[in-house]
């Protein structure tokens, strides 16, 4: 993906349009009103949101960006404005209507969490006499287009009709429609070139109970045939994005810890319609908007990711994906290699600071069997354990790691404190651990064939590590 030598064709995109703001704060105490936090709000901001922040994502990855939708005269309309101008996104295809209002969405975050949001909004479609300018304001500039991205947030712009006549626009102009659909009548968006549902609107818009590949397959065949479709395709949170072309295809998620997910919808259909205009094939696109989505629910809010940033993390999960698989994928695999009559030998730990003593102590537990499975504690899970000073390397950089070390064949992570419930699935034939535990402490013995302690390399541990560091 070389983005320095390829000009990028300009996207047009359509769709209500939201304000987000944020309050965030600390929560010591409960309030003597009722069994609720307090949050001492610190500090307050204003983003996009909607398809604005469509708009906001495409332009920071680098593409020309068009925005049309209806706005009002309203206090948020104007803030709005201010906000597009900041990001230096054009107004002039926004089409007024009087006494229209901007929905506003303020969330409030606490501990780096959300804890409450309330929204300020009147749900009303446009009349007939907008339709009719924003329709004049697509055929006028539809030649400039390669995709056509409608943001349906459910805010009254995408009509029946109006949605309809932006896709036959579209089509006859050879232009690709890409849509983040809402509510579970699709019907309107037949003959688009893909649309972006999750697994719940997947569910209800194809009437189908999605528990496992078979029922996520059937739904994908009914989305593609019944709306006439290039590509099926559905966002599967933490499992990652499936796509049904031929046959049905899971892409995993990229490895990150959740801090807020608004957005993250907004970043994947971005990422998606920005390198299909740049002639990237479906299944390169999908895979980057994984990796983008991963990034943005590290961010607070509505964040836009860099094409730098895609890039760079990209490259850093070719190098985890052959090893670092989910828990689903894991079980799947031990089971299989039983079959063939392999021996599963399983460890774990924080691998905070990798050093010789995990080295040396991965190839000793190597040698018991044939595959070496490590679950490894998740950010979260090591800040429950050793304080919100740890770890000091993330997740990610810690599997990339691993990854690298010859004696490990297999990763995933947990988020608990200990990996008993991994291990319970697993049921290693040999479970190793360090000998500063006896074979009675170890968590999930009972669940494997037999458990070995290994001896640890003398003075060597992350803890050493970072006292010697201090001390320097």
């Amino acid at each position: 993906m070389n983005h320095k030598t390829e000009k990028c064709p300009k996207i047009l995109v359509i769709g209500d349009l939201i304000v987000d703001e944020y309050l965030s704060g600390s929560t010591n105490r409960i309030s003597p009103e009722g069994p609720i936090p307090i949050v001492e709000i610190e500090d307050s901001f204003f983003r996009l949101g909607g398809a604005a922040n469509v708009a906001s994502n495409l332009k920071t990855l680098g593409a020309d960006v068009d925005l049309i939708s209806v706005i009002g005269n309203d206090e948020n309309s104007v803030r709005l404005k201010k906000l597009l101008l900041d990001k230096n996104i054009s107004d002039t295809m926004l089409v007024n209507e009087e006494f229209r209002t901007t929905p506003l969405k303020t969330r409030v975050i606490a501990a780096n969490q959300q804890v409450l949001r309330f929204d300020r909004e009147k749900l009303k479609y446009i009349d007939t006499e907008t339709e009719k300018q924003v329709i004049s304001k697509i055929l006028s500039s539809i030649s400039k287009y390669k995709v056509i991205v409608i943001s349906d947030y459910g805010k009254g712009l995408m009509t029946n009709n109006l949605t309809r006549t932006v896709i036959k626009i579209a089509n006859d102009s050879n232009v690709k429609v890409i849509v983040d659909p809402k509510g579970s009548d699709y019907s309107k968006y037949s003959n688009s070139y893909l649309i972006t549902p999750n697994k719940k609107e997947a569910a209800l818009a194809s009437d189908t109970n999605i528990k496992d590949e078979e029922s996520l397959k059937k739904s994908l065949i009914k989305l593609k045939n019944n709306l006439n479709l290039s590509y099926a395709f559905i966002t599967l949170s933490e499992d990652g994005i499936a796509l049904y072309d031929n046959d049905l295809e899971i892409f995993p998620t990229h490895l990150n810890e959740v801090y807020d997910v608004t957005g993250a919808g907004d970043t994947v259909i971005s990422v998606l319609s920005f390198m299909i205009s740049c002639g990237k094939s479906i299944r390169d696109s999908i895979f980057c908007a994984n990796v983008a989505a991963g990034i943005a629910i590290t961010k607070l809010g509505s964040a836009s990711i860099s094409l730098q940033e895609i890039i760079d993390s990209k490259e850093n999960s070719k190098t985890i994906d052959r090893k670092y698989k989910n828990n689903k994928k894991i079980i799947s695999l031990v089971n299989d290699l039983k079959k063939k009559g392999k021996k599963i030998v399983f460890t774990n730990g924080c691998f905070d600071i990798i050093h010789a003593g995990h080295v040396k102590y991965l190839e000793e537990a190597k040698s018991f069997g044939d595959f070496l499975f490590v679950g490894v504690n998740s950010d979260e899970s090591i800040r429950k354990i050793k304080g919100e000073s740890r770890p000091i390397n993330t997740l990610i950089d810690r599997i990339s790691v691993l990854s690298g070390l010859h004696a490990v064949d297999y990763l995933c992570s947990f988020k608990e404190e200990t990996p008993l419930e991994l291990i319970k699935n697993v049921k290693p034939d040999i479970l190793v651990k360090g000998m500063d535990y006896s074979i009675d402490e170890v968590v999930g013995g009972k669940y494997s064939k037999e458990v070995k302690l290994v001896e640890l390399a003398d003075g060597k541990s992350t803890s050493n590590i970072i006292k010697k560091i201090k001390d320097l």
